[in-house]
């Protein structure tokens, strides 16, 4: 079972980055997959999730400016983000859930700074 993450590194404020999560070893479909970060001297929180059948919810401070998105045939879930903000440097990770099971990818570190 695994959840590669891409696609972070360091951009301008107003810049944009797509985050990619590609899951292997299990049936993704089945499951929600989501995006969370952690700041430093922070806790985990939630940024972004969607369900199989595209159903999606976001954080508030990432609406507008956040777009999830999945393609099942790749087995991969994007997150595009937009009009980055210094407040969004963080460390994100790819997350996969349902009723049984809950795997973590290793994280992919996004830098906001000018």
């Amino acid at each position: 079972v695994q959840l590669q993450a891409s696609g972070g590194g360091l951009v301008q404020p107003g810049g944009s980055l797509r985050l990619s999560c590609e899951a292997s070893g299990f049936t993704s479909e089945d499951y929600v997959i989501g995006w969370f970060r952690q700041a430093p001297r922070n806790g985990r929180e939630g940024v972004s999730c969607i369900r199989s059948d595209g159903i999606t919810w976001y954080e508030d401070s990432v609406k507008g400016r956040f777009t999830i998105s999945r393609d099942n045939s790749r087995k991969t879930v994007y997150l595009q983000m937009g009009s980055l903000k210094p407040e969004d440097t963080a460390v994100y990770y790819c997350n996969a859930w349902n009723m049984n099971n809950d795997y973590w990818g290793q994280g992919t570190l996004v830098t906001v700074s000018s």
